[in-house]
C-alpha cells in the first residue's frame, strides 16, 4: 500500500496582532513545527503599520528559511521584500499579478468553493490554490468547500491545494489525505498555547 503523503502547514497570521508580542510567537511556533509558508494578514489599511508588521515577520521567517507572503498588496512585495502575495478574491487578478511580480513570486489564490474559479486560477499562473471554509460558520457567505471539491481536486488538477477556514480536527481528518497544505490561523491563535493547538490538529492527520 502506498504511503500517504502528510500536507504541510501554511500560517495563517490574525489580522491583528501586538507587534511587541506575535513574532515571538509565531517564532516559537516556527521553531517547534515544520511550516511551509506563512501569510501576512492586515485589517489594518494604514501603510506604514502593514510595513512595520511585515518588517517584523519576515526577520522571524526568513531567519528560519521560511516563505512569507502578504494578502492582498500586490505592490507592497517588492518593497517591503516578500515572497509572494495571496489573492482573496479568486482567479481575476492571477494573470496580472503573475506579470507584475515575475516567475520567481508565490502568486496564491482563496476561490470558496468554486472548482471553476480555481481552475481559473491555476490556468494563470496561480502557484496554489485556496478552498474554504471547509466546515459550518458564521463568517461568510455560508459556502463551504465540499470535502468532494478536495478528492475531485487531488485526482484531477496538479496546482497544489490548501484547505483553510473552520479547521476542525474532524475536516482535518477527512482533508488530509486530499489536500497539500492546511491554512491554520485563528485555529491556533485563539488558543493560549499556540505550539500545543497545532500539535493537536497535526495528530489529526490520517497516517500513511
Amino acid at each position: 500500500m502506498a504511503e500517504i503523503e502528510q500536507p504541510q502547514i501554511y500560517l495563517i497570521t490574525p489580522s491583528e496582532f501586538e507587534l511587541s508580542s506575535f513574532p515571538n510567537q509565531l517564532a516559537a511556533v516556527l521553531d517547534a513545527h515544520e511550516i511551509a509558508c506563512v501569510r501576512l494578514v492586515q485589517a489594518s489599511r494604514d501603510e506604514d503599520r502593514i510595513a512595520r508588521a511585515a518588517d517584523a515577520l519576515r526577520e522571524v521567517t526568513h531567519e528560519r528559511d521560511v516563505a512569507l507572503v502578504i494578502e492582498n498588496h500586490i505592490l507592497m512585495v517588492e518593497r517591503l521584500g516578500l515572497d509572494g502575495v495571496h489573492l482573496s478574491d479568486g482567479s481575476r487578478l492571477v494573470r496580472k499579478t503573475r506579470k507584475t511580480l515575475g516567475d520567481d513570486a508565490i502568486v496564491g489564490a482563496f476561490c470558496g468553493g468554486s472548482r471553476h474559479d480555481g481552475m481559473n486560477a491555476g490556468e494563470a499562473g496561480a502557484d496554489y490554490v485556496s478552498f474554504g471554509p471547509v466546515s459550518a460558520t458564521d463568517l461568510g457567505d455560508g459556502t463551504i468547500a465540499e470535502t468532494e471539491l478536495f478528492k475531485w481536486w487531488s485526482e484531477v488538477i496538479e496546482v497544489p491545494v490548501v484547505a483553510e477556514g473552520a479547521l476542525t480536527p474532524e475536516a482535518i481528518r477527512t482533508l488530509s489525505p486530499l489536500t497539500d497544505f492546511f491554512g491554520i490561523g485563528e485555529e491556533i491563535w485563539s488558543q493560549d498555547n499556540a505550539v500545543k493547538a497545532l500539535e493537536e490538529l497535526k495528530a489529526q492527520f490520517v497516517q500513511g
